[in-house]
């Protein structure tokens, strides 16, 4: 029996906003636990949406807003 699901929807799309380099917390949630940068078929991100991800949360690593590299311990 193979499951149909849906399609997730992108979360920037449904809050209709735009990703900021100013709103860690909202980019943070879109880190692997090691600090890199997940992809859209986990995060259900839209191509566009993606682009403008990256580009901001560069932007906040370089504010030091977000970290470069999470060493697990």
């Amino acid at each position: 029996m193979v499951r149909k699901t849906g399609k997730q929807k992108c979360y920037f799309c449904l809050n209709n906003q735009d990703p900021d380099y100013k709103d860690y917390s909202v980019l943070a949630r879109f880190l692997n636990a090691r600090g890199g940068i997940v992809g859209r078929k986990k995060t259900g991100v839209c191509a566009k949406h993606q682009r403008m991800l990256s580009r901001e949360i560069k932007r906040a690593r370089h504010l030091a807003l977000l970290p470069f590299l999470s060493r697990p311990e």
